[in-house]
């Protein structure tokens, strides 16, 4: 598909690319054998681990909001783990009404979990919790930092709400780069884009 004209202007014109450029990068992820996913999921927690002890050091005390992977999603499991080990609190998004703001839940291995929308696990009860770092995944990603989600808008939407704006990391392949995704007024940049090739 072409991409939008007038500099991205013309949201319906954006809206479908996005739409196919969504597609297009779903499907090279799927097609990705699990041991390259595997690999790229072990090279992106090293490169968290090396970033946040940058920008945040003793990651005691903090919230960290990751997520449950689901469609071939990096599997950042074993990481939220070590996090818990090392005295942070672990968070997951929850949706509790569709198209609102996201919710965060306190999140342990030994947690009861489940099925949210989109049958997604996700922590059965617990307090809401505000993260000090928020982890999104990513779709896809351009060179000014701005997300290509799943077209829900869940995070942009919910990153609106914050009083105090957390350190906010969009996570994901390499190869899910894109120039840019022509964002609108919607769109929210991440302050870090983690890749397996390095933040």
């Amino acid at each position: 598909m072409a991409e939008p004209e007038e500099n991205g202007r013309d949201a319906d014109n954006v809206a479908q690319w996005r739409d196919a450029q969504r597609f297009r990068l779903l499907q090279m992820r799927a097609d990705l054998p699990v041991a390259d996913r595997v690999a790229a999921s072990e090279a992106v927690a090293v490169h968290l681990d090396r970033l946040l002890a940058q920008r945040c050091g003793d990651l005691s005390g903090l919230t960290i909001s990751a997520w449950w992977p689901i469609k071939a999603e990096l599997n950042l499991r074993h990481w939220m783990e070590r996090q818990i080990t090392k005295g942070a609190q672990v968070a997951l998004p929850v949706v509790v009404t569709r198209a609102a703001p996201l919710i965060f839940r306190p999140w342990t291995p030994d947690c009861r979990m489940v099925q949210g929308f989109w049958k997604i696990p996700v922590p059965a009860d617990g307090p809401d919790v505000d993260p000090d770092i928020v982890l999104a995944p990513l779709v896809g990603w351009d060179d000014a930092g701005y997300r290509l989600g799943y077209g829900g808008g869940y995070f942009d939407r919910t990153l609106a709400t914050f009083a105090l704006r957390p350190i906010v990391i969009g996570v994901g392949l390499a190869a899910a780069h894109l120039p840019t995704i022509f964002p609108q007024p919607h769109d929210i940049a991440m302050d870090e884009i983690v890749t397996e090739g390095g933040a």
